[in-house]
This record gives structure tokens, C-alpha cells and sequence, in this order.
């Protein structure tokens, strides 16, 4: 694994230091990176943590325990989710056919949640409330 360009900020320690022993089931790994964090054997699940903080998408956004996370579904059944609206970003890419996403989503997201929340996502129709 390469490190995020931004895997020295002192958020992604703070998230490292609380990622699971296990997600899905799946055993943790060693990683050879600052600011990651890998599971299963085969690697199922890759996390990195410091990535470009993502901006404004089309891309569908889903709110898991009250962390966002935007899916880019363009390899699947490789599906990368990256946090929307948490400083810095953390990417995780799940392998669909050997562990659920939602699954995994849910066991990353207490060690995720640590980052400081500034914005959230929002559907198209909150655009157009009065």
C-alpha cells in the first residue's frame, strides 16, 4: 500500500489507532503504509486515511451511523467509498464479492468517526426546500 498524501495529518492517527481487529469477520492485517489499515486473506478491505478531501458529486452518497461516505461503484464488484464532508478523508476499498459493504462501512465507522465533521451530504430535492 502507498500512503494518502495527507496520511501525516494527526486526524488519521487518531483514526488508525481505533480501527478493528476485525470488519466482516475478516482478520486485520499488517500494513506497510502510514495511515492504513487492511483485512481478510486475500485483502478483502483497504482503508487509507488522508486522501483529497472529496468535493461536490454526482456520485450517490450514503449515510451509515452518521458518517457519509460517497460510492464509486466504475470497478466494481471493487466499490471505493470515501468519506464526504470529514477532514481529512478516508477512502475504503471493499471487495464485493467476498464482503458486504454495509457490513464493513458499519464495523469502520466508530474508528471513522473521530474526524471532525464540516458538511454532510444532501439529496437533490433538500436543494430545492423552501
Amino acid at each position: 500500500m502507498k500512503p494518502a498524501e495527507d496520511s501525516n495529518n494527526p486526524e488519521c492517527a487518531n483514526v488508525t489507532v481505533r480501527l478493528p481487529d476485525t470488519v466482516s469477520d475478516l482478520a486485520k492485517r499488517e500494513t506497510n503504509a502510514q495511515a492504513t489499515g487492511a483485512w481478510g486473506t486475500p485483502v478483502a478491505v483497504l482503508l487509507t486515511c488522508g486522501v483529497e478531501v472529496p468535493g461536490p458529486t454526482t456520485l450517490p452518497c450514503v449515510s451509515i451511523n452518521d458518517v457519509d461516505w460517497i460510492e464509486d461503484d466504475s470497478q466494481a464488484p471493487l466499490y471505493r467509498y470515501t468519506t464526504y464532508g470529514r477532514t481529512p478523508a478516508v477512502e475504503v476499498v471493499i471487495d464485493s464479492e467476498a464482503v458486504s459493504g454495509t457490513t464493513t462501512l458499519v464495523d469502520l465507522g466508530p474508528a471513522v468517526s473521530v474526524l471532525p465533521k464540516t458538511s454532510q451530504c444532501i439529496d437533490i430535492t433538500d436543494v430545492f426546500k423552501n
